[in-house]
């Protein structure tokens, strides 16, 4: 099985075992969920598609407020 030697930063690692931690989750399977979610194209295009749909309604939102 393919694996990532990925270093951190003494700050980013204490970040990131901090947020597994409060998750309730293994250092590893919070960093492997992190991965395959920040990947994940369906992800990605839910976000583009959001930021759109806001970037469209600004000026209604505005009118609205």
């Amino acid at each position: 099985m393919p694996s990532l030697n990925i270093t951190f930063s003494d700050e980013e690692h204490q970040q990131i075992t901090d947020a597994a931690r409060r998750s309730g989750s293994s250092l590893k399977a919070f960093v492997t969920t992190a991965a395959l979610k920040e990947s994940s194209d369906y992800t990605r295009r839910v976000a583009e598609l959001s930021a759109q749909v806001a970037d469209w309604s600004q000026e209604l939102n505005t009118r609205l407020a």
